[in-house]
């Protein structure tokens, strides 16, 4: 068996081409959803990065395994304490591990365990090759160490090759040679001349039209498919053809992967699993070439899964976790699944076309990185609960139609409090669950507000706040002041 996982940074669903998207951003992903299944309700349970990847290779949710955000405490995987053995419990329930217990050599091609000191992330990995960059990584430094271990490894046997691309990532980073595919075609519908004098207007908000840059305008000029603000159509269009410039051309270097595979004679029987961490904002919230929310934008990921033999061409709707993936393997593989896990199986999508992710009521998200927030997906619905609003002045309750308002324009919370209610109680019953099933009795989330607030925020009000009444806002200046007092006016 040979399986290849691509793990494709900031990656949202709906600028992939096989899941509807207008622009031809993706063919060569799209010609594996055509021969597998694509799963079109499926989250990352803990955004962004960090997390994300720490609850997909332990299996376990950011609330049990200790990482909800990018620095502090909530930066660092739970020790296992005095329960530890010779090994931990990394030894036999890493993603990896599992791939090794089934008898496959496991390689890693992927910088993130340094860009975030994520050194758990290379648990169970047999080989490790760091691309060098700390994600910084174009597509073009990737591709040939890539290229380089299929033409050593691939027509051996029994192999699990995960593989990085980031350039979806900001800042956009597709060579200039590559030219300028989408300068041409439409721009999304649903940002109108309304909407978009919404979102170039607004008030306050890290990453808005007018702070793409986090907390300033500044475009670094080493990355022109990438402003620091837009004002008008022309710069959003930019903004946008930047970010599909980024998913196509790592879409053509997948392409010569496959070329290569296929000329070793291993493409026709190899799985492929093409997935992400996070997605990414483009005017959801008013967020863009962002990940910094509990919402649909960035939670919701591809999951793309062709395993020959199996189901094909088929499309799953029910509701699951990035996390699940590792009880799917497990049963797939016939191994049993570990205790530890907090995810499960949906194998029988794969082997019967049956969807037992229809099954699940609802799932909890959360992000702590850039904001606090514990979101519920239920139904047509979902609801945003904000702890810390990372100076974005959220409500302290959003909830959103997916159905009718897919990029959440339309905050529903006062006219529907019932549903806010619901959402509540899912969220409740998911809260206890976790905290009963697990020997620490400290929430991580709270650890994050406790020291400070989420890490891309915290220490950053005084020069945002400085700038907001420096550009004529000094209302919202104000507000935030008013509305985080613990904060201080410190500088990071």
């Amino acid at each position: 068996m040979r399986i290849l996982l691509l793990d494709l940074d900031s990656t949202r669903p709906d600028h992939l081409g096989c899941y509807g998207y207008h622009r031809n951003t993706s063919p060569n992903i799209d010609r594996i959803a055509e021969e597998g299944v694509r799963f079109t309700n499926y989250y990352t349970s803990d955004a962004p990065c960090f997390p994300s990847r720490t609850a997909l290779m332990t299996g376990r949710f950011g609330i049990h395994n200790g990482v909800v955000g990018h620095g502090g405490t909530a930066g660092d995987v739970r020790h296992d304490g005095e329960d530890r053995q010779f090994r931990s419990r990394l030894n036999h329930e890493s993603f990896p591990s599992l791939l090794r217990s089934a008898g496959l050599r496991t390689a890693l091609i992927s910088p993130f365990g340094e860009r975030h000191s994520a050194w758990t992330f290379y648990a169970g990995f047999n080989e490790i090759h760091n691309t060098g960059r700390g994600g910084m990584e174009s597509a073009e430094e990737v591709t040939p160490v890539v290229l380089d271990w299929i033409e050593r490894n691939a027509s051996q046997d029994n192999w699990f090759l995960y593989v990085n691309y980031w350039d979806p990532h900001t800042p956009y980073r597709a060579p200039d040679a590559f030219g300028h595919p989408f300068q041409d075609e439409p721009l999304p519908d649903w940002i109108t001349d309304e909407v978009l004098l919404a979102h170039t207007t607004m008030k306050v908000g890290p990453h808005s039209a007018q702070e793409i840059n986090m907390f300033d305008n500044i475009t670094n000029p080493k990355y022109p498919r990438h402003p620091g603000e837009f004002k008008d159509r022309e710069g959003l269009r930019r903004m946008i053809d930047g970010y599909d410039t980024g998913i196509r051309f790592m879409d053509d270097n997948i392409g010569q992967l496959f070329k290569a595979l296929e000329s070793q004679g291993v493409m026709d029987d190899l799985v492929v699993i093409i997935t992400a961490d996070h997605g990414e904002n483009m005017g959801e919230l008013g967020i863009y070439g962002e990940h910094g929310t509990a919402d649909q934008g960035t939670c919701r990921i591809p999951m793309i899964i062709r395993w020959p033999g199996l189901a094909r061409g088929q499309v799953d709707e029910g509701l699951h976790y990035h996390l699940d993936l590792l009880p799917t393997l497990a049963q797939l593989l016939g191994k049993e699944p570990q205790p530890g896990w907090d995810g499960s199986s949906y194998a029988q999508v794969l082997t019967g076309g049956a969807s037992v992710g229809r099954e699940r009521e609802y799932l909890v998200v959360s992000q702590c990185a850039h904001v606090c927030q514990r979101s519920v997906r239920f139904g047509d619905y979902l609801y945003i609960r904000t702890y810390h609003d990372g100076f974005h002045l959220f409500d302290k309750e959003m909830l959103f139609n997916l159905k009718e308002d897919p990029h959440e324009q339309h905050n529903l919370a006062e006219s529907c409090k019932a549903l806010c209610r619901e959402a509540v109680y899912y969220l409740n019953e998911w809260h206890d669950g976790m905290m009963a099933s697990m020997k620490s009795d400290i929430d991580p989330l709270w650890t994050v507000i406790r020291e400070g607030g989420p890490y891309h925020a915290k220490g950053h009000l005084k020069d945002y706040v400085t700038r907001l009444e420096e550009t004529g806002r000094g209302e919202a200046a104000q507000e935030l002041i008013r509305r985080h007092p613990r904060e201080g006016l410190g500088t990071k």
